[in-house]
C-alpha cells in the first residue's frame, strides 16, 4: 500500500519583509528533499506557489506531493 503527503515548502517571512520578495534557497530546498528521501519519501509532483503576504509582499513556495510504500 502507498501513502501520500502534501507539504508546502516556503522560506521564512523575514526575507519578504526586508527585500519585498522571498525566493526559495536551492540549497535548503535540496536539503529538505534529501531529508524526506532518507525517510523513504519520493516526489510525485510539485507546483510553484507565489502568495501575497501582508498586502504588499510576495512569498514564493512549492506545494510538494510525496509518496512512499507504507511500512
Amino acid at each position: 500500500m502507498i501513502e501520500y503527503k502534501a507539504v508546502i515548502y516556503q522560506e521564512g517571512m523575514l526575507g519578504s519583509l526586508l527585500l519585498g520578495e522571498s525566493k526559495i534557497n536551492p540549497l535548503r530546498f535540496s536539503e529538505f528533499l534529501n531529508a524526506n528521501a532518507q525517510d523513504g519519501w519520493e516526489v510525485v509532483t510539485m507546483e510553484k506557489d507565489v502568495r501575497r503576504m501582508l498586502l504588499f509582499f510576495k512569498r514564493e513556495g512549492y506545494v510538494v506531493i510525496l509518496k512512499r510504500n507504507r511500512v
